[in-house]
């Protein structure tokens, strides 16, 4: 099973470039972020026509996640447990059964946090707290799960071109990787890290700067698996070359292959 994650930075702007990838990669469940869209304006057509079963969680102009699917999807939430005043869009979860288990899909696009320190910031750690709290609860219940999407954290130096430029910013201050890893440490497994190691690889560049042509680019994009669905990981690979394309996402799309 193909599972992928993409921040797409806006499906009316991604509306021809998305389909392509999708038609191009095949994968079988996408995990999209920042789709900038209520529900009911999600263009399905374009996903449902090429055999993907859509739940989406949007919300006006930011924020917004959405599962595509070819497996049917169950038992699908929306919202990440733990404040029920927080009204912004940016978890859902669903269930896909493979051919040897049921996988618990969570698709995740976590705050930025700045200007940090801040409240922006402090909203971060405290949402943070609660997807540790999210996937201890599903550790618990022993269901094998993917918790996928855009993190906006930057885990090592080594996943920035340039760390030093992000030694003030939320997405690479020591609290927020901190935060990260308690969450990797309840037994998680990084999917790319377990595949590939070394720097140079990223999954975001900015569309300030030349970034993208100077290759200056961060890893904030992390697809996490819990024990059961790292013993099933064959590969995980970052589709970079999306980026060098027309009207492209600032992200690309990270996927894995898990024999489910």
């Amino acid at each position: 099973m193909k599972i992928a994650t993409f921040n797409i930075n806006g499906i009316k702007a991604r509306a021809a470039a998305l389909p392509n990838w999708l038609d191009e990669a095949q994968p079988d469940v996408v995990l999209l972020q920042e789709i900038k869209s209520v529900d009911d304006a999600f263009p399905r057509d374009l996903f449902e026509d090429r055999g993907y079963n859509v739940e989406t969680h949007g919300q006006k102009s930011f924020n917004g996640v959405a599962i595509l699917s070819k497996l049917p999807l169950e038992d699908v939430t929306r919202g990440l447990p733990g404040d029920d005043d927080d009204d912004q869009a940016r978890y859902i979860e669903a269930t896909v059964v493979g051919d040897h288990a049921a996988l618990r899909l969570c698709g995740l696009y976590l705050p930025n946090g700045n200007p940090a320190p801040g409240p922006k910031y402090d909203y971060k750690l405290a949402w943070m707290e609660r997807l540790r709290a999210r996937a201890a609860a599903l550790l618990a219940e022993e269901t094998p799960f993917v918790m996928a999407g855009d993190y906006n954290i930057i885990p090592q130096a080594e996943d920035a071109a340039t760390p030093d430029a992000w030694r003030d910013d939320a997405l690479f201050m020591l609290p927020s990787r901190e935060a990260f890893r308690k969450i990797v440490n309840l037994g998680l497994t990084d999917a790319f890290r377990a595949r590939q190691q070394g720097p140079g690889h990223y999954s975001f560049w900015d569309y300030q700067a030349g970034a993208w042509n100077r290759n200056n680019g961060i890893r904030i994009d992390h697809l996490l698996l819990s024990p059961a669905a790292a013993d099933m990981l064959t590969d995980c690979q970052i589709d970079r070359e999306i980026r060098g394309r027309d009207k492209p996402s600032d992200h690309v799309p990270v996927w894995v292959d898990l024999a489910v």
